[in-house]
């Protein structure tokens, strides 16, 4: 069996160091990714601060059951992108193939589900920057306010999924055509750094705004 392995750029030595300035790079990527969430999330949280009941009311009025069902297909998603990697690790091309697909499938009944639910909200006439007939029913700005909140943070979270489903796909076809082996792993491997970072984008999103609602 051919297992391909990756071209070595002109500019590094051997391949190590090139899987090393790859990783490097996707670490520096990711800082500043977690710089940009957690200006959103200050911003989210000074707001709560100041409007906590109508934050609270908002966040009961979201739906429960698809924010949990979303989380267990993320986190589902990172189970087989991490079971992708061992599996491509030992050599077993073709399983990884399919986790990685598995992945990526995963991210993409995530995103139907959200626009899903964010359908459902403009059913209702909310849109984002408090528009549509919900705020004209509730005029308090806080209602705008946290649903402006709402869109932009799991808008921006979604199109990172976009992307990440967009980036497993094009990673499955390439090592299914490829026959790439274990020293290819370390591409995996960034991907699934850019994924698990994804998923922890939206553990803290969950809560936010779906679980920090009104005590029954």
């Amino acid at each position: 069996m051919n297992l391909a392995v990756p071209k070595l750029q002109h500019h590094f030595e051997d391949l190590p160091k090139q899987a090393h300035a790859a990783r490097l790079g996707m670490w520096l990527f990711l800082a500043s990714e977690a710089l940009f969430f957690s200006g959103l999330f200050t911003l989210y949280a000074a707001y709560r601060a100041h409007y906590p009941e109508i934050f609270r009311e908002g966040v009961a009025h979201n739906d429960l059951v698809l924010g949990t069902v979303n989380t267990f297909i993320l986190l589902t998603g990172s189970l087989f992108l991490s079971l992708a990697l061992w599996a491509l690790r030992a050599a077993r091309r073709a399983l990884s193939v399919l986790l990685t697909a598995a992945t990526g499938l995963a991210g993409l009944v995530y995103l139907i589900i959200k626009a899903t639910e964010w359908a459902h909200h403009m059913a209702e006439g909310i849109f984002p920057g408090g528009r549509g007939r919900f705020f004209v029913e509730n005029p308090e700005p806080a209602w705008a306010i946290f649903y402006t909140s709402y869109y932009g943070l799991t808008g921006f979270h979604a199109i990172h999924v976009t992307v990440g489903v967009g980036i497993l796909a094009w990673t499955a076809w390439w090592m299914h055509r490829e026959r790439v082996g274990p020293a290819a792993a370390y591409k995996l491997a960034i991907v699934g750094l850019y994924w698990h970072f994804v998923d922890i984008v939206w553990l803290f999103l969950w809560p936010l705004f779906y679980l920090l609602r009104n005590p029954a």
